[in-house]
């Protein structure tokens, strides 16, 4: 007896399978063909044989049609063009199926919490560890958040594009990702946003852009050669790339005028000021900090009040940015870090290495680990 073919579950895993073919390099539009064929093929065939894996089949028979038809194109061409001598044309640009990928996974349907989840782990190739660490929530929750998010779309039609927000923010935590060490996943955040800038007037795209540059070119100096974690007042600031702040800040000051501050720009404002000071003694805190505070004031994130403590710390002193810091949640990450800091400025040297201590239990690289435990070790001499 044939078993009845579960449409939802079918559709639901669409958006991984296009995401899959197109990181393999097929076009957005070749793709699309492939994934409709193999969703007929599926029909027919998984009633009576239905696969233990509904996304690998459909991965695996969509790329045979599309290597098929590549294939088969490939030989027409060849035919009809044997004596024009004219080259084939080549592949269409990835970035723009990228892109309308990311826009069709944050579908309308779905909240910009579970767009962004669902984006990210079916098309910006993140593991669901990873997404819920971004989101700061358990593992097991972001799992659900995900599913939830694949039901809800299931037997929807892809075609409506999402919300270009929820695109920014999926954009910004897929860089977020590769800053932390995947520089390809960096690179790959910054090619989307300079093409989402050519296809909106949004400052705040302009603003995501300047972060992301400002950000990047400082990776040259953020790991020492044997791969320890440079912080960046410690930094080598010969090694920063120059070009990236010049266009970063360019970008910037052309988003700034348009006044309509966002959170991008603020964030990006920051970077500036940072890429400014040709010392770290030079660091303008004070503008860092009423930066802060307008970041703030837009977000009311809990990780922008944790790193405003730290700028308060810098330009107010140590007991001024443990003030600021108690208003922050202490399960919020690098919190116990960020007191280690503000401790050590203050002149409480137990309390640092404590917290330093703390803080390294509970890193999640190794690179940042080994930074704090080394701190914590700095300070056992001291003492």
């Amino acid at each position: 007896m044939s078993t009845p073919l579960d449409e939802g579950l079918l559709r639901a895993v669409v958006p991984e399978v296009l995401g899959v073919l197109v990181r393999r390099g097929a076009d957005f539009a070749s793709a699309e063909d492939a994934v409709q064929e193999a969703l007929v093929a599926a029909v027919r065939t998984w009633p009576d044989d239905p696969p233990r894996d509904a996304k690998g089949w459909l991965v695996t028979a969509a790329w045979r049609r599309h290597v098929d038809t590549v294939r088969s194109e490939s030989s027409r061409r060849d035919r009809e063009d044997r004596v024009a001598d004219e080259p084939p044309p080549g592949p269409a640009a990835r970035s723009d199926d990228t892109l309308r990928l990311y826009f069709l996974c944050a579908h309308p349907s779905l909240s910009p919490a579970a767009a962004t989840a669902l984006t990210l782990r079916a098309i910006g190739g993140l593991t669901t560890r990873q997404v819920a660490a971004a989101h700061l929530v358990p593992e097991a929750t972001m799992a659900q958040r995900i599913s939830r998010a694949k039901r809800t779309v299931a037997g929807i039609p892809l075609d409506t594009p999402g919300d270009l927000g929820t695109v920014m923010r999926v954009l910004y935590l897929v860089f977020n990702e590769g800053y932390g060490g995947d520089v390809d996943l960096a690179a790959e955040a910054i090619r989307l946003a300079r093409q989402l800038v050519t296809l909106t007037d949004e400052p705040e795209v302009q603003g995501l852009l300047a972060l992301f540059l400002l950000h990047h070119a400082r990776r040259p100096a953020r790991t020492s050669a044997g791969g320890a974690l440079v912080p960046l007042p410690e930094q080598d600031r010969r090694l920063w790339r120059t070009d990236l702040v010049a266009e970063g800040v360019g970008i910037l000051q052309a988003a700034l005028a348009r006044d309509r501050l966002g959170e991008y720009q603020a964030q990006a404002a920051i970077a500036a000021l940072h890429a400014d000071a040709l010392r770290a003694e030079d660091t303008d805190w004070v503008q860092i900090s009423e930066w802060y505070d307008e970041l703030v004031a837009i977000t009311d994130s809990p990780v922008h009040r944790l790193n405003r403590a730290v700028a308060v710390g810098e330009a107010d002193g140590g007991p001024a940015g443990l003030r600021a810091l108690a208003e922050v949640d202490p399960s919020v990450p690098r919190h116990a870090a960020v007191a280690a800091h503000l401790h050590e400025r203050s002149g409480d040297l137990r309390a640092a290495a404590r917290l330093y201590r703390e803080a390294a239990d509970a890193a999640t690289s190794v690179p940042e680990r080994t930074h704090l435990t080394r701190q914590a070790a700095r300070l056992h001499q001291l003492l």
